[in-house]
């Protein structure tokens, strides 16, 4: 019996191929953000932001920081945007509490919500490149950069044709408003001559 015992304590006391695989801390760090990928982005499940965001989080943009709420709302906007929006990492790098991913954005604008722009139909590519600060298996800090005038760009590309016509019709109500204007111009400066 107490043979038994002692061989199962021993059993105890050593680490199992499990728990020598916990993650440290730039892997642990690396596994939130792929949550933010995975899960966020790319299944829309805005709920575990809770769990994967300090309450403190802060989003450092290029114009103003702004707070978690107003960081997944935009995210809900550019969701709703592409309905089939897919974040792709290509590469991550951790060290201490920092994580650094190169990312790719993939989606297409079926509907409104992206920057004030109508559907446009439009397949949108584009890189970015996100910094996080992960304290305690949570993302406190972010500064996010990629090329939004590309993303516009390729967003209003389909609509180009429209987009001229669109103006084509307005400079020509212009010139048309503007004849007008000159005509009925002439006409009331002969009338004034002659009286």
């Amino acid at each position: 019996m107490r043979l038994s015992l002692v061989l199962a304590a021993l059993c105890l006391a050593v680490p199992t191929p499990l728990a020598s695989q916990a993650p440290d801390g730039p892997a642990r760090n690396k596994a939130v953000v792929q949550r933010v990928f995975h899960e966020i982005f790319n299944q829309g499940r805005f709920a575990v932001a809770d769990e994967i965001y300090a309450p403190d989080f802060q989003n450092h943009g290029l114009r103003q920081s702004v707070g978690l709420a107003e960081d997944q709302a935009a995210v809900r906007a550019e969701k709703q945007a592409f309905p089939d929006l897919t974040m792709t990492v290509e590469r991550t790098i951790a060290e201490g509490d920092w994580v650094a991913t190169l990312w790719i954005f993939r989606g297409t604008h079926t509907r409104a919500g992206y920057g004030g722009l109508p559907p446009t139909g439009a397949r949108v590519a584009m890189k970015g490149i996100t910094l996080w600060r992960v304290v305690d298996g949570r993302i406190h800090d972010e500064w996010t950069s990629f090329d939004s005038l590309s993303a516009y760009s390729q967003a209003v590309s389909q609509r180009k044709g429209w987009i001229l016509g669109l103006a084509a019709v307005l400079v020509l109500g212009i010139v048309v408003v503007e004849r007008a204007a000159w005509a009925m111009a002439k006409w009331a400066f002969r009338k004034l001559r002659r009286a």
